[in-house]
């Protein structure tokens, strides 16, 4: 298991690879499922699929619920703390939300990921790598270098003990694009669930960096690099 990949050669839609698996007629669980954009399109492509998505952040959830999905059953709860019976899941996603489970509670996390899959299901642990020109942008405001690490290594060392087997493990691109500095704002800068506090100061050293990025426009293209680690029962 790598940490970081220089040598990215795919760029995909991460729902694209996501509906390479076999969905249909199967419980589905997304942890950390923050503004829901996967959980509804995993929710609503192919047919017979059960959604619990769980979700730390009161104020996101209070959001999430409003959407009134009849296939989805939003939670208010941690992945290290697991509401649902042992084996009563066929598949687990986590889209850039491991890091964010505190480093001591990684593991816990990782062993309820465990208990709850049936036999030969998958968890599917996406995690953004700390390299690229939109990293370079958000970690001046955010700097995750750190918790990434802790991720990759809580992620590694459960492997290595043998609690749950590496499947596969890939590296692949996804687009990301913005208006304008606003919409880059919008999306990064002063969220619920990241509790960043950005002074003008600073934000106009970052607004100088984005449109160093940009294009006369001020729109901007990034390529984020990714790491999946696919994991089974």
């Amino acid at each position: 298991m790598k940490l970081l990949e220089q040598d990215i050669s795919q760029t995909f839609n991460e729902h694209y690879i996501v509906e390479t698996f076999n969905l249909n007629n199967k419980v589905i669980l997304e942890l950390g499922c923050g503004a829901a954009s996967m959980t509804q399109k995993i929710a609503s492509t192919g047919f017979d699929r059960k959604v619990i998505a769980y979700e730390v952040d009161s104020i996101q959830h209070e959001k999430n619920i409003k959407l009134k999905l009849d296939n989805v059953e939003f939670v208010l709860c941690g992945a290290q703390d697991i509401q649902l019976e042992d084996a009563s899941v066929d598949a687990i996603f986590m889209f850039k939300s491991f890091h964010h489970i505190p480093k001591e509670l990684m593991t816990t996390a990782l062993e309820e990921v465990n208990r709850v899959l049936k036999p030969g299901g998958l968890a599917y642990i996406s995690e953004p790598l700390f390299q690229g020109q939109q990293n370079e942008l958000i970690a001046m405001f955010h700097d995750e270098e750190q918790v990434r690490i802790d991720a990759f290594e809580a992620i590694k060392d459960f492997v290595e003990q043998d609690k749950i087997k590496l499947f596969k493990e890939m590296f692949f691109y996804q687009e990301s694009s913005y208006k304008n500095f606003a919409d880059f704002k919008n999306k990064h800068m002063n969220l619920s669930y990241n509790d960043d506090n950005i002074s003008k100061t600073l934000e106009g050293e970052i607004k100088e960096k984005y449109l160093s990025f940009s294009n006369k426009d001020e729109s901007a293209y990034f390529l984020k690099p990714f790491r999946v680690d696919i994991l089974q029962k």
